[in-house]
């Protein structure tokens, strides 16, 4: 049973059993400024006025429909409960959800790497409707909406028994889906993809399986940063291209964590544990490192990637030491950005491995 989000375990209790309470419950009410003390609506063979006799019968009926109300809220059967703290505070969850909604790019990742797929979920960022990687995974999964603009009512209508999401995106509508089943929300995202990850895992019940894929995931980021060495010394410019702006991403952004966890130096003017500097084409020079990334943020329409075709045309990017090096190269924004989940990492880690020419780790 749930109440505002939260489940709760009742015994079974049925209407007779409510007007059997009633009947045998006194009632002390004030009408008409005339107390009715220790009123026995049972009891008609009292000599009591018609107004008396009314007082009563609205009393008993409002009660009903308050019990009426109540037992429309609480689930006839106990459900087993778990206490979950998030973003929000603490949560009763289902300890086997079987419906679960998600509402990040990021949450979606991780239940599929535990094994789980959402009856519903929010749209990729990049794709129709899904990314391409885990497309074939979330086939049959409804959408509802995106991250920032999720579908309450369909939400509703897939009637979970969980929803897993984000503060940064779904704080002011956290009432409201609470109210349709219990709601978990990770206070951030992308670059806090692991410990994002454990609070989901927490959530379903599946901490083992996320453990597991750490482990997995570490694994291969030790392998990789021992095979590179050396190497791990250049320092890794990474720059976005995105509709009418572009960044330069630092530390605090799903790549650069990643990067961080190889090992990978970065420019000083990068090497902050900050999510990003918006820049102008005069400060090109900024994008300036010993290797240099770029990703190019394209809705469809084409002109993100005109964009980033003009600026990477430009004098200012021809004139950077790395582009005369040979050292730029284009990489998936899906991947190392918009998906921000343990998928997505281990890909990135692929795309690492495929550009410095390491064996393959999986």
């Amino acid at each position: 049973m749930r109440i505002a989000g939260k489940a709760i375990a009742s015994n079974v209790i049925g209407r007779e059993d409510v007007e059997r309470g009633i009947e045998r419950t006194s009632f002390s009410l004030t009408l008409s400024g005339q107390c009715i003390s220790s009123y026995d609506p049972t009891d008609w063979s009292k000599n009591h006025s018609i107004v008396k006799f009314e007082a009563c019968v609205r009393t008993k009926s409002i009660l009903l429909a308050a019990f009426a109300a109540i037992l429309s809220l609480i689930a006839v059967t106990a459900v087993g409960a778990r206490e979950v703290t998030h973003a929000m505070g603490v949560t009763d969850v289902p300890d086997a959800p079987k419906r679960i909604v998600v509402l990040t790019n990021e949450g979606t990742e991780a239940l599929l790497a535990m094994g789980i797929k959402p009856v519903g979920a929010v749209r990729s960022w990049l794709g129709k409707p899904w990314y391409d990687h885990i497309a074939p995974q979330m086939e049959g999964v409804t959408v509802v909406g995106d991250e920032s603009a999720v579908n309450l009512e369909l939400i509703a209508s897939l009637e979970p028994d969980l929803i897993l999401g984000t503060k940064f995106r779904q704080e002011k509508i956290y009432s409201q889906l609470s109210a349709i089943a219990p709601t978990v929300l990770s206070e951030r995202i992308r670059s806090d993809w692991k410990g994002n990850m454990k609070l989901y895992a927490a959530a379903v019940g599946k901490l083992p399986g996320a453990e597991a894929a750490f482990t997995a995931y570490d694994d291969r980021v030790a392998a990789i940063s021992k095979a590179l060495g050396d190497k791990k010394a250049e320092k890794i410019s990474l720059v976005r291209f995105m509709p009418g702006r572009t960044r330069i991403l630092l530390k605090d952004t799903f790549a650069g964590n990643v990067l961080s966890q190889i090992g990978f130096a970065r420019p000083a003017n990068q090497d902050r544990m900050e999510f990003a500097d918006e820049v102008t084409k005069e400060r090109t020079p900024e994008f300036e490192g010993d290797r240099l990334f770029y990703l190019v943020y394209d809705t469809g329409d084409g002109k993100t990637a005109a964009a980033a075709a003009d600026w990477t045309s430009d004098p200012l990017w021809n004139n950077l030491a790395v582009v005369k090096a040979g050292k730029v190269g284009a990489v998936s924004d899906a991947v190392w950005n918009t998906a921000g989940g343990i998928v997505a990492a281990n890909l990135m880690l692929d795309d690492i491995e495929k550009l410095y020419g390491l064996p393959a780790s999986r």
